[in-house]
């Protein structure tokens, strides 16, 4: 009966502070609201510092893709470089040609695009 005694106290003593309706509070509510604020600060420290590594990812992407846009525009330039070298080389070609040339030029390219046609028709 001894040891059945001892084992409520030492129940009693492990579940001391709770009642039927949740946790009885030995504490006073200054130190719950310093608890509770203590806990509210570390979870905001928390979504801080989720936040800042966030943004720092954010900010990497972005140099990123601004050097991409730069090797994009530097490359864009080369190309229109030499896009308006073969246009020059082009107009060139066809001003040092004679009138004449480029007629009988034009009239076979005509005759060529005409012989097909009736021949597919």
């Amino acid at each position: 009966m001894n040891s059945r005694r001892d084992y409520r106290s030492n129940r009693a003593a492990l579940f001391d502070g709770i009642e039927e309706g949740g946790i009885r509070s030995s504490y006073s509510t200054h130190e719950i609201s310093e608890q509770d604020n203590d806990l509210a600060m570390e979870g905001l420290q928390d979504r801080v510092n989720v936040l800042k590594r966030l943004t720092g990812d954010i900010h990497e992407e972005v140099e990123s893709h601004n050097r991409m846009l730069d090797r994009m525009g530097n490359d864009m330039d080369s190309s229109r470089g030499i896009l308006s070298g073969t246009m020059d080389r082009f107009k060139m070609v066809f001003e040092t040609k004679s009138s004449r040339r480029m007629a009988t030029l034009v009239a076979s390219f005509v005759a060529l695009f005409l012989l097909v046609y009736f021949l597919t028709k």
